[in-house]
């Protein structure tokens, strides 16, 4: 029999990807564990292992194809003596036949397997252009009060085709999702409300977000520019922004730390770092440095280490600590993991292979997803301040300044001092004024009495 291999689920929240890469083709037999396929996510690419064993007979989605939905079939695989002709030709239909059952047996796993079960259509012949009423159909459905309503494509054609409004079907699904169970319950119960007129339906379509491409162009002389379609990673980064600023009501607090003692301890650590291979086993920077002040602050203002959710206030046992990397296209945040208990060498190596992989996309989802706060630091760009944008689940981010010399007054002499501004953006729900003040004293101890961060 055939052996499906769908598009897989790199993390718990991956709803589509890019088939960057095949690296098998068609009549190449496969082992389990062998490396067939490079899969690009918005922030990273990963290799797609062979689960089972067999002959390719057929490649279904082709390489650079993106927006590959989860569970989408993309190969056949012929098993072990099964003719690879006949695998090719009935490898989706297997699909189709085999998977089409799951949908009812498992409501709440509905958006998985409707994705799967539709996809061997797809991939036997293009689709036609649709009717501009189901073209409107295709996305998330909007509730009658403007917000989205989440839902599985088959419960919303199923919804449409009935004339019901999905809006006031109550879910059953992960987070509430509309899935096709629910849609029939609500038809047999009869209380599900007939679907608003086409028109009204078209109305929240009707404030998209931004400026269209015709209302930007026209602005601009004909050929004085040129398109740079958005990837999925300035998709993601533009979504998650516009997310923050509209649901995180920001406060922001800001700081001036003196470097002089930390430099000093810096260089001293440097110094003593023993060598191996010739290579010092660690070269400490001074944001390796604010990591780690930034971990024990949390740890000493536990109510800061947290996360908001509609019902409850998460508290973070330990400082996961996300540090923002620059990467073409974009920014990632790979995280130092309980970074208040390891030490100073063990953040910086650390550091360094994150950042390393981060710009060859070679992260896995787990390395950046997640998190407690965050640091950016732009310093090294000479940027004197700025206010980063919290990055939800997070509840704070620390944005960190250049070091540079200034004249203070101390005991009523001027003196000139290594110093640094750093502003701290909070979710003001969760971390109000003054518990972002004590957060920031704490920072402030660590980084003017840096030996306090070694022991």
């Amino acid at each position: 029999m055939p052996i499906n291999i769908t598009m897989p689920a790199l993390s718990p929240t991956m709803e589509e990807g890019n088939l960057a890469k095949w690296l098998v083709k068609e009549g190449d037999t496969v082992k389990s564990g062998d490396v067939i396929a490079e899969i690009e996510t918005d922030k990273a690419t990963m290799e797609v292992e062979a689960v089972d064993e067999g002959t390719v007979a057929r490649i279904v989605v082709p390489a650079g194809t993106e927006g590959v939905k989860v569970n989408t079939l993309i190969a056949v695989l012929a098993a072990e003596g099964e003719d690879v002709k006949a695998a090719a030709a009935g490898g989706g239909d297997a699909a189709a036949k085999a998977e089409a059952p799951k949908a009812d047996a498992k409501p709440a796993d509905a958006k998985a397997p409707d994705a799967k079960a539709e996809a061997p259509k797809d991939a036997e012949k293009p689709a036609a252009a649709p009717a501009p009423a189901a073209a409107a159909s295709a996305g998330p459905a909007p509730a009658r009060d403007g917000s989205r309503v989440f839902s599985s494509p088959l419960a919303r054609r199923i919804a449409r085709e009935a004339g019901i409004d999905i809006s006031a079907v109550s879910g059953s699904g992960p987070h509430g999702r509309v899935v096709k169970s629910d849609v029939e319950k609500a038809l047999a119960s009869g209380g599900a409300k007939p679907a608003a007129a086409p028109a009204a339906a078209a109305a929240p379509a009707a404030a998209p977000k931004g400026m269209s491409d015709d209302a930007v162009l026209k602005l601009f002389d004909e050929g004085s520019y040129e398109l740079v379609p958005h990837d999925g990673m300035r998709k993601t980064i533009a979504r998650r922004l516009v997310e923050s600023k509209q649901t995180i009501p920001h406060f922001y607090v800001s700081i001036d730390v003196e470097l002089d003692a930390l430099l000093a301890l810096r260089a001293q650590l440097n110094d003593a770092a023993p060598r191996r291979e010739d290579k010092p086993a660690y070269k400490l920077s001074v944001n390796d440095m604010v990591i780690k002040a930034m971990a024990l602050a949390l740890r000493d203002v536990p109510d800061a280490n947290v996360s908001w959710t509609e019902t409850n206030m998460v508290k973070h046992k330990h400082s996961d600590v996300g540090v923002a990397v620059s990467i073409p296209g974009g920014l990632i945040t790979p995280i130092i993991r309980k970074a208040e208990t390891k030490s100073l060498s063990a953040i910086s190596n650390e550091m360094k292979d994150l950042g390393r992989r981060a710009k060859e996309r070679k992260l896995k989802p787990e390395e950046y997803q997640g998190g407690t706060t965050a640091v950016s630091n732009m310093g090294m760009m000479g940027v004197k301040n700025f206010a980063a944008v919290v990055n939800p689940p997070h509840a704070t981010i620390l944005a960190v300044g250049a070091g540079e010399e200034r004249v203070v007054v101390k005991g009523g002499e001027i003196k000139i001092v290594n110093a640094m501004t750093v502003t701290l953006s909070t979710d003001h729900r969760c971390v109000d004024g003054a518990l972002g003040a004590e957060l920031l004293a704490a920072f402030k101890r660590y980084i003017e009495n840096p030996m306090g961060m070694l022991v």
